[in-house]
């Protein structure tokens, strides 16, 4: 795909797609609630997916979450306590992720999974869920707190199903915490009984409430936007609607990450507004720790090398197990335009630049939806192609859409 800017301000409305992190949560939890309804759910493929492998689960011995990773985790859990049996798999990448810590909670729960190829990855052969029908005390599994969110969110969500419910402690350095804050909260509102002391989370047995629940937009989303202004000539401003103040989504952390890059951003009843203002000088490299929002660490590191800001990025672990290696695909790519991801060493990177420029290059996109709209902002200093378009679809499919709307010019290589 070629992208350019035509010149003048970038202004207008652009529109977001659902929040799939709550979606495809409220999904699992609407299901085992076996009623009530979500709404506001997004045409995005990993939402989508999950509701249609939810309804298969039924009657289907084989069951594909494609590249999705929080469909992949929260149906294993799903159908462990649920007692399915049959087959999960995935795509080749998908079956590079690893899984284990989540398939060896659930067996301790009491649940039969096999690995068909290789010791910790999907696919996974589900043989039914055998649990002591009179158990009293919670099960007691531990799991480290920095391993993904997912794994954790997916036992807390099936955690009312185990005889005696669950007790989940967490071991060293939490991660990702807002993720699962926001489970807690969806599995309250469904009825659910959950609490979190510290590293201690405790999950009562019992039923979920059928439930209505709408989904609120994505913030992940919306640090792509976020981008656009920061980037844009001179006078740049958006509105983002479907945005809540008080949100469970900790990606709202793009609010205050992005001040530092002339980004002002004022809360309306219903969304936000995005108003560009002068760059301050900058007279200390600042940090960032991505270890609650690792899905913002690309658009930051792209911002900061554009321009020539450097900023230092930590918590950035769980960037390597995505649907690529993030951190390599950023270094790669941003080399391309005069930009680095500089290792420091200690878990530290750093995003800066030399002579940034934006000329006709192009950007692979690793089958990371996230690499795509990082980078597609970057047309706003010069046009560039962007190869795999559709890499969009997994999370914002009307992105390109969107961009058009805002007055981008676009066309897709032959």
């Amino acid at each position: 795909m070629y992208l350019s800017w035509p010149g003048g301000p970038l202004r207008g409305t652009a529109l977001l797609p659902a929040s799939k992190s709550e979606a495809n949560r409220a999904l699992i939890l609407q299901a085992l609630a076996e009623g009530g309804t979500v709404d506001n759910l997004s045409d995005a493929n990993d939402t989508q997916l999950m509701q249609r492998l939810l309804k298969e689960a039924s009657n289907a011995e084989v069951l594909d979450a494609e590249d999705a990773g929080t469909v992949m985790r929260f149906l294993t859990a799903y159908l462990a306590v649920t007692g399915w049996r049959g087959r999960l798999t995935g795509t080749t990448r998908a079956q590079e992720r690893p899984i284990a810590v989540l398939v060896e909670a659930l067996r301790q729960a009491g649940a039969n999974i096999s690995y068909l190829n290789g010791e910790g990855y999907p696919p996974l052969e589900f043989g039914g869920f055998t649990a002591a029908p009179d158990a009293t005390e919670p099960t007691a599994l531990s799991v480290r707190g920095d391993i993904s969110s997912q794994y954790i969110s997916a036992l807390l969500m099936v955690g009312p199903r185990l005889p005696g419910g669950l007790r989940l402690t967490l071991i060293g350095h939490v991660g990702s915490r807002p993720y699962i804050d926001m489970t807690v909260a969806l599995m309250q509102l469904f009825g659910g009984a959950a609490s979190v002391d510290g590293a201690t989370l405790t999950v009562q047995p019992g039923q979920y409430q059928p439930t209505n629940y709408t989904v609120e937009s994505d913030w992940s989303a919306a640090s792509y936007w976020y981008s656009l202004v920061a980037l844009a000539p001179t006078g740049a401003e958006i509105t983002l609607p479907g945005l809540r103040q008080k949100s469970l989504q900790g990606d709202q952390a793009i609010a205050q990450i992005m001040t530092q890059f002339g980004v002002k951003t004022t809360f309306l009843p219903n969304g936000i507004h995005l108003q560009q203002v002068p760059l301050a000088p900058q007279t200390e490299i600042k940090t960032v720790d991505f270890s609650d929002c690792p899905d913002l660490a690309q658009t930051v590191a792209v911002v900061a090398a554009a321009l020539n800001r450097p900023v230092d990025l930590t918590g950035l672990e769980s960037l390597r197990i995505k649907e690529t290696d993030r951190i390599a695909a950023l270094q790669t790519e941003l080399a391309k335009f005069g930009g680095d991801l500089r290792d420091l060493g200690d878990g530290r990177f750093r995003a800066e630049s030399k002579e940034f420029a934006v000329e006709n290059q192009s950007v692979a996109t690793y089958h990371d939806h996230r690499m795509a709209m990082a980078f597609a902002p970057l047309a706003l200093r010069g046009p560039l192609h962007i190869e795999a378009p559709s890499v969009v679809r997994k999370s914002y499919p009307q992105y390109w859409n969107e961009l058009a709307k805002a007055g981008f010019i676009i066309s897709e290589a032959d």
